[in-house]
């Protein structure tokens, strides 16, 4: 039997809500109808996951007599390219997509992120719906709009901001999720309690091992809180114009500039948004914004899930290069989310090159 709890996003130009539960998919066909009836329908995947969800999701709505495409994709942050995007509109021009059809996002962040981006830019605009299937894209990308693809030395540096009518996350999928991929997601997790709430971050502490066993109702738990935080931030910033927003990239700028230097290929997002987080706390302890006793009981959390905290073999200036690259430097300034205490962070700029490169030395 289907159980969920919605988390609801309240926008400005236009709401949407995020069910959460077990045993939704088979009522995607319903949750389809809810966001926007429609008669033609591009299901955009990857190669992972078309057997398992896409297929079967394409059928339900098959069923309804609803027209059906499936653009599949190779899995990796490769494919978040502007040559993929390319390919994708001229399959969607040749099926003839146009502004009634809808695009469903089957997949992990990389699909909704793309998904997002050539639904945003596809006839000016489609509307989309984001189905996530990683924990990462379930708690993080799949909430808030953003969408992106990557240049060689920068991530999501080209991107729209492009709110999906609605986000359906079943978290039966995360059983057939492997093990690696499984935990670069809670990295998303556990940045939520850093940046926004103290008692959620100690709620993951005294769960842990409920968390790696994929218990369902501890996962709903976590992904409906990860959820709220973020709809409560976005809501408030939905375009990163006051700064507020910002706080959602903790460990971010660290993190995109270490999967930019090792190729997008040696490690996962989460792995890199986790050693960035570390990296970004030993910052904020060097600058004295917090004591060693957070940093230290941060890094306990993350490698009691499993989570890498050490640079892999980089050079750090290679990093600090690529840094400079991020979307929050203004005016050649960088800046960086770093913590005031265990569930609060500040936007900080004018940061000293030394410290940036000391933080990158465990």
């Amino acid at each position: 039997m289907a159980t969920a709890t919605t988390v609801q996003v309240r926008l400005a130009r236009r709401g949407y809500d995020i069910q959460i539960g077990t045993g939704l998919l088979c009522g995607v066909d319903a949750f389809v109808r809810h966001c926007r009836p429609a008669m033609h329908v591009v299901v955009v995947t990857d190669s992972n996951v078309e057997a398992l969800y896409a297929d079967p999701i394409a059928e339900r709505l098959s069923e309804q007599e609803l027209d059906v495409n499936i653009l599949t994709i190779e899995p990796g942050e490769p494919s978040k390219s502007p040559e993929v995007a390319a390919e994708l509109w001229q399959v969607m021009l040749d099926a003839a997509t146009d502004r009634q059809s809808l695009v469903l996002a089957v997949g992990g962040g990389v699909v909704g992120d793309l998904a997002g981006f050539v639904a945003s830019t596809f006839a000016r605009g489609l509307d989309l719906i984001q189905v996530p299937t990683t924990l990462l894209a379930q708690v993080d990308s799949s909430v808030g709009g953003k969408t992106g693809v990557n240049l060689p030395e920068a991530k999501n540096i080209v991107g729209t901001f492009w709110q999906p009518l609605g986000v359906l996350i079943d978290v039966d999928v995360l059983a057939t999720l492997p093990e690696r991929e499984y935990i670069a997601g809670l990295a998303e997790v556990v940045k939520y309690g850093v940046i926004l709430d103290k008692e959620f971050f100690e709620f993951l502490e005294q769960n842990t091992d409920a968390i790696l066993a994929r218990a369902p109702e501890t996962l709903i738990h976590i992904i409906a809180r990860s959820c709220q935080l973020k709809a409560d931030i976005v809501e408030t910033d939905e375009r990163e114009e006051s700064g507020r927003r910002a706080v959602l990239n903790y460990g971010h700028t660290f993190g995109h500039a270490l999967e930019a230097a090792t190729g997008y290929e040696r490690l996962l997002h989460g792995e890199g948004v986790a050693i960035g987080m570390q990296c970004a706390a030993r910052l904020a302890a060097r600058l004295g914004r917090i004591d060693a006793a957070v940093v230290d009981r941060q890094a306990r959390l993350l490698r009691r899930l499993k989570l890498p905290t050490d640079l892999p073999e980089v050079n750090p200036n290679d990093v600090l290069h690529l840094m400079r690259r991020d979307k929050k430097v203004a005016e050649g300034q960088m800046r960086f989310v770093l913590p005031s205490r265990l569930g609060d962070v500040d936007l900080v700029g004018h940061v000293p090159t030394d410290a940036i490169l000391a933080s990158m030395n465990a």
